[in-house]
């Protein structure tokens, strides 16, 4: 028994042999439906172009944070700063920083650093560092560990660092 015959005797030729018979069409139809451009309808809004430097920046982002439930004093200074840090025997060089006082809130903060592209050299070390201190200036809070954003990138999001307390 052929696979025809199997075809004729089961009823499949009068359930599907109609629409097998039309699926040619209903291909090409499918195909020229695909192939047709769709009409779009654009609204034309005047935006402004982004600036130039913003091309020309390099952004790290992120928050700081420590893992102690002590809350800070009032106006506690927190400082956050991008810095070179690749020559071993030389004090790191400072690219930017934020500092702000607390006013009175709590971690996490979250910061920003913006610096020129240009100052930053494809072969140099980078790092974060965050410090909190006492509205008399005594260090409260610091990293402790390398925190590294590659000069190559587009920026950097270090996610939150988490700073340790200093020994009183």
């Amino acid at each position: 028994m052929t696979s025809h015959s199997l075809y004729l005797r089961t009823g499949w030729s009068r359930m599907f042999g109609p629409s097998l018979r039309r699926l040619p069409v209903l291909m090409l139809a499918l195909l020229a439906v695909a192939c047709t451009p769709m009409a779009t309808t654009e609204t034309t809004t005047e935006t402004t172009p982004e600036p130039q430097a913003a091309s020309d920046s390099y952004r790290v982002t992120g928050a700081i944070s420590y893992r102690e439930r002590m809350a800070l004093p009032a106006d506690s200074v927190v400082t956050v700063s991008l810095e070179d840090v690749s020559l071993a025997d030389a004090p790191s060089t400072r690219l930017a920083d934020v500092s702000f006082t607390s006013e009175g809130r709590q971690v996490p903060f979250d910061f920003e650093l913006v610096v020129p592209r240009s100052d930053l050299k494809a072969r140099h070390r980078y790092a974060v560092q965050a410090r909190i201190t006492d509205p008399a200036g005594r260090l409260l809070w610091i990293t402790d560990t390398m925190n590294s954003v590659d000069p190559t990138a587009a920026g950097a999001d270090l996610g939150t660092l988490v700073l340790v307390r200093t020994a009183r």
